[in-house]
């Protein structure tokens, strides 16, 4: 008497390499649909100063110099603060929108918001005084004058930035990385070409390159808060 047909276990489930590179597969492939947005976002967003800085340098030594040092001071004495107050949105969101409690994601970025702008009067108060700080410490009286006047033109870039920061958090935390991509691309071209007419047409100087990364991230801010007003969806802000 023939014996029955036996199908092994391993012939029913595949190998567990297998399975561990079809599943590293879609993980990656879900991984880049999110970083390779984001990292032309954050690019697109770290060129605007850079744009200015280039555009003022045109100018001479001395406005290059100036823009220059007001760039590295403002970065660390006042951008770099509003990423760090907005870092607790990816965790806050992120878990508000697993559990799928969404009028939580608006009360957090409004939250984020509301809190980060005492904070940038506070910022702005040390700008104020750059020049004279600058002094102190022992800078060049006319390269700490550039740099001043600079860093006056960015205070409005500072109230923009703690909308947007905090807008694009609560966009990242949902995976909608699209419209941030969009937004980002459209103020970079935008900034583009108010940086040179400031600069060039009406002879701004430094302080024209300066006055177009302030206009540039209140667009931003303006696009992103349409965007997620007027979009339908999760992705709007419940009060």
């Amino acid at each position: 008497m023939e014996e029955p047909f036996l199908i092994r276990e391993e012939q029913l489930v595949p190998s567990t390499r297998t399975w561990h590179r079809g599943q590293l597969t879609v993980e990656l492939k879900k991984v880049c649909r999110l970083a390779a947005p984001m990292a032309t976002v954050t690019s697109a967003q770290y060129l605007l100063p850079v744009i200015s800085v280039m555009v003022a340098g045109h100018n001479g030594e001395l406005q290059l110099s100036g823009v220059a040092l007001a760039t590295s001071f403002t970065n660390v004495s006042g951008f770099s603060i509003m990423y760090g107050l907005a870092g607790a949105l990816e965790t806050l969101c992120g878990q508000a929108y697993g559990a799928k409690q969404y009028e939580k994601l608006g009360t957090y970025t409004y939250s984020a918001i509301a809190s980060n702008i005492p904070i940038c009067f506070l910022i702005s108060t040390l700008w104020i005084y750059m020049d004279k700080l600058l002094v102190s410490l022992g800078q060049d009286p006319d390269i700490s004058r550039v740099a001043g006047s600079y860093a006056f033109s960015l205070i409005p870039a500072l109230f923009g930035q703690a909308i947007v920061i905090p807008l694009t958090r609560f966009l990242l935390t949902q995976g909608l990385v699209l419209p941030l991509l969009y937004c980002a691309v459209t103020t970079l071209l935008f900034h583009i070409s108010v940086c040179w007419i400031l600069v060039f047409k009406f002879g701004l100087g430094s302080n024209g390159a300066a006055l177009s990364i302030s206009v540039s991230f209140w667009f931003y801010a303006v696009i992103l808060a349409c965007y997620v007003r007027f979009s339908t969806g999760k992705n709007r802000l419940f009060l």
